[in-house]
């Protein structure tokens, strides 16, 4: 007797928003979780965290429009404030009047815009090594890949063999040897399809100015319940910066987790969930003005799973 096929542990869905197919991943039930990926990224870099989410929640991890099996739009505002309202816009396409979001990158930099411009639609943030101002990594890159020369080294680095691709991987995974088969192709195949690279080349050529623009939206997340989770060996977006957003946002709490780069949630899934999940279950923290005192919460670096926390004074 033939045995039935497995089914998968999430679904795949379109909606329409304003004309625009955006594909989503979604699984269970309960407080809606939006997952919003990294520059050249998908909602395929959440396979290994939508299923423990969705054991308390119903997750959406979303492709952009531009990204993934999502449309492409030509002439499409790169920008993290219409990034953001696109956001808002396929909310209000899925029915979800609030929700938990949880970001990478890039996509971390278009959360703290998203929760700066609607408030109310955002309980928690969770980010992994969001994009920031005060990160200096990649400067060099986004002025390389600004220029007339770097925009062909862009349409190249596709069609370049697999070894030197993982190399120019190396730095946001911890090392060569830590890509995976699979995110490399992921990536390759992303960046292949030309509206999407027109699209990436056209967020890094206003990279400077939008972080301009985020660093005035911080202001107004002082008292905004926000998890940042870190590898130590992120070389794309820098460590010490994640310490100075944390001090910027006086309610959040840093979290390193050793030995990971930039994609921390895919390096490591198992202690990602449960760090998540953690978060997700707190109760908001208050928002009611303290002393000065007590303003800043110490900033939590967990040194494996069994060892205890260390608490770092905000001075660190």
């Amino acid at each position: 007797m033939e045995q039935e096929a497995p089914q998968p542990e999430y679904q795949e869905a379109f909606v329409d928003v304003a004309g625009t197919r955006v594909h989503y991943l979604q699984a269970g039930t309960g407080k809606p979780v939006v997952l919003i990926h990294g520059l050249v990224g998908s909602s395929e870099n959440w396979r290994n965290n939508i299923v423990a989410l969705a054991g308390n929640a119903s997750v959406y991890a979303i492709d952009l429009v531009n990204m993934g099996k999502s449309e492409r739009v030509c002439g499409l505002d790169a920008g993290l404030s219409a990034t953001a309202n696109r956001i808002v816009a396929i909310m209000d396409a899925l029915n979800l009047a609030e929700a938990d979001i949880v970001a990478h990158s890039h996509g971390g930099a278009v959360a703290l815009m998203l929760a700066a411009l609607h408030p109310t639609r955002v309980r928690k943030l969770i980010l992994f090594a969001p994009a920031n101002p005060y990160s200096r990594s990649s400067d060099v890159m986004v002025r390389v890949y600004s220029t007339r020369w770097g925009g062909l080294l862009a349409w190249m680095l596709p069609y370049l063999p697999a070894r030197i691709q993982r190399v120019a991987l190396g730095s946001m995974y911890g090392g060569p040897d830590r890509v995976l088969d699979r995110c490399l192709q992921e990536i390759v195949v992303s960046l292949r399809n030309p509206a999407t690279l027109r699209h990436v080349l056209c967020i890094i050529r206003c990279w400077c100015a939008e972080m301009v623009k985020l660093e005035g939206a911080i202001r107004r997340l002082k008292r905004f319940p926000i998890l940042l989770v870190w590898g130590d060996c992120d070389c794309t977006v820098s460590l010490s910066s994640a310490i100075q957003l944390r001090r910027k946002l006086r309610a959040s709490k840093l979290i390193v987790l050793p030995g990971c780069g930039h994609g921390v949630f895919e390096e490591n899934p198992d202690e990602s969930n449960r760090i998540m999940l953690e978060w997700l279950g707190r109760d908001s923290l208050p928002t009611r003005r303290r002393s000065t005192a007590q303003r800043a919460p110490s900033v939590a670096i967990r040194v494996s799973r069994t060892t205890a926390t260390r608490r770092l004074s905000p001075g660190t």
